[in-house]
């Protein structure tokens, strides 16, 4: 008789935020997917409805704080739609192991082109014009402004949208300079943008516009100083993040005339306070936060993100996370093979450290360095942390994150040396008393079998299996026939069994058992007992 099957439970989605019904649309199809629309919830609504949900999907209404995350305990990923991610508590989701993602790219064109729309306005008197003419007016004579053409423009970012603003100001014939610290001169060259200083780039501009994300290196970078170095008559526009030009020191430099014309679609405090002094000033135009409002662009990162989230919960690739690093996905399929074994020599090495560890080195030798090799980092810092006792939930997203807390340093190095095979990964660890334990591993064949290939320098080869018996040993006969038998008595089955003779010099030679099952600790005691074996110990390397 065939038993009753378990009823499917379907992975649980908060849409917190309004996005594309496309989007919503794209979730609900699926099968192993259960939506709940939840838009204009109070905290303590988004509080109960997170408590068994995989997944959040928010625009920027919705704050994730660090109480929701605490609540939602099968939380997986939080989803952005849309580029900020100010109302997520990143901290809090690294720490909790939950991916947040967002879509940097769907709004990529509307954003740039809200930008320009400012700039068009900030240079030629439109809304006034507009105001008037609805009042009656005609102010013909005293609405005189400027031209692009022939201005210098200042670029503070020159990512996506940056780049795309760059374009537009470009056929406007405007000079374009930029100042962002992680453009190369090479990407300068291709976008034809001169890559400038700060403090250059302040003292050059005729238009500013910012495009950088909001953190503790670019708060208020656009201040009272950075004004003063400004020519006279400037027009600065920021349809990025608020905060990132200082409001006060901005509304300073408006009023006496620093600054001929401004245009902000973002503010450090939103919605805009109705007696902020931004609204009474004339030469300043405000738009509540519009830089994604097109349908177009709405439409493309509600589809994305929620294609992103679905790909995620299904154990897919992972696409735009901000709290962890993004791969490629052929740098992905080449590595796939290594995961397990990298994972399993952090196990390894972490079991095999008697004393607390400060220190974790990381080597890769050989091809392997081609590649990017951080998810291979991630799985030995995964590996390590899952042979700690209580530690749990470890994942990609907070295996740094937790090495770190416990004040763990991790090194990685690379040689494109082959040393002793095609390719090579060693995990090191020092501890606070200077000793140190290694271990190698690499994969043979065509079928890409695991091996550990070496142990604190002895050469060996073992299958990482998910219990190992690691025996130092005197070299003489009779240790096999030993350690067979005080298994046997304990009905513990050995699937392999490695032996590493001792060298010239040494006074213990290795020897490691795969086993079926673990053993009893009165086995461990037994063979510990003999005077021929110093050290029994067991790795537990599975799941």
């Amino acid at each position: 008789m065939i038993g009753r099957l378990l009823p499917f439970a379907p992975m649980k989605i908060l849409v917190a935020d309004r996005i594309s019904p496309v989007g919503v649309d794209y979730l609900r199809k699926q099968d192993d997917f259960e939506v709940t629309e939840a838009y204009g919830s109070s905290p303590e609504e988004i509080l109960g409805l997170a408590e068994d949900v995989s997944a959040i999907i928010v625009r920027s209404e919705t704050k994730v704080t660090a109480e929701v995350l605490d609540a939602a305990k099968k939380l997986k990923v939080v989803g952005r739609a849309g580029v900020g991610v100010d109302n997520i508590d990143l901290d809090a989701a690294t720490q909790s192991g939950v991916i947040v993602m967002n879509t940097p790219g769907g709004n990529t064109i509307a954003t740039a082109e809200l930008t320009f729309t400012h700039m068009l306005c900030g240079t030629r008197p439109i809304v006034r014009g507009a105001t008037g003419m609805r009042e009656g007016k005609w102010e013909r004579k005293d609405l005189k402004g400027a031209e692009l053409r022939g201005k210098t423009l200042v670029v503070l970012g020159l990512g996506r949208i940056g780049a795309e603003v760059a374009k537009r100001a470009q056929a406007f014939e405007m000079e374009v300079i930029a100042f962002d610290p992680y453009l190369t001169e090479d990407r300068a060259k291709e976008l034809e943008v001169e890559k400038v200083e700060l403090d250059e780039a302040f003292r050059r501009a005729d238009y500013l516009t910012v495009h950088m994300p909001k953190t503790d290196e670019t708060r208020d970078m656009v201040d009272e100083e950075a004004f003063a170095k400004m020519k006279d008559g400037v027009r600065v526009f920021n349809c990025a993040r608020g905060g990132i030009i200082k409001e006060s020191a901005l509304a300073d430099a408006l009023r006496s005339g620093k600054v001929a014309a401004a245009g902000l679609d973002v503010y450090e405090t939103e919605p805009l306070p109705e007696d902020h002094e931004f609204r009474s000033i004339d030469s300043l135009n405000l738009t509540p936060h519009l830089g994604a409002s097109t349908a177009e662009a709405q439409e493309s990162v509600g589809v994305e993100i929620a294609e992103a989230v679905a790909e995620v919960l299904r154990g897919g690739r992972i696409r735009n996370a901000i709290n962890m690093p993004s791969v490629d996905p052929k740098d992905l399929e080449a590595l796939a093979p290594y995961l397990d074994l990298c994972q399993r020599l952090g196990g390894f090495a972490q079991q095999a450290s008697k004393s607390e560890v400060r220190a974790i080195r990381i080597s890769y030798w050989g091809s392997i360095v081609d590649l990017d090799a951080l998810p291979l980092t991630r799985a030995v810092q995964k590996g390590w942390l899952a042979g700690i006792a209580g530690d749990e939930g470890v994942n990609d997203v907070n295996a740094s994150h937790k090495l770190k807390a416990l004040g763990i340093e991790v090194e990685v190095t690379k040689s494109s040396s082959s040393a002793d095979y095609n390719q090579l990964i060693e995990v090191r660890a020092t501890t606070v008393d200077g000793n140190e334990v290694s271990v190698r591993g690499t994969l043979l064949g065509k079928a890409n079998d695991p091996r550990i290939v070496e142990v604190d320098g002895i050469a060996i080869e073992a299958h990482p299996t998910d219990v190992l018996l690691i025996v130092r040993n005197a070299d003489k006969p009779g240790i096999v026939g030993k350690l067979g038998t005080t298994l046997g008595q304990h009905e513990v089955n050995i699937a392999n069994m490695s032996l590493s003779r001792a060298e010239d010099g040494d006074e213990l030679a290795l020897t490691i058992c795969e086993l079926d099952d673990e053993p009893p600790a009165e086995a461990l005691s037994a063979l510990e007992a003999d005077p021929d074996i110093r050290e029994a110990r067991i790795a537990r390397l599975g799941g």
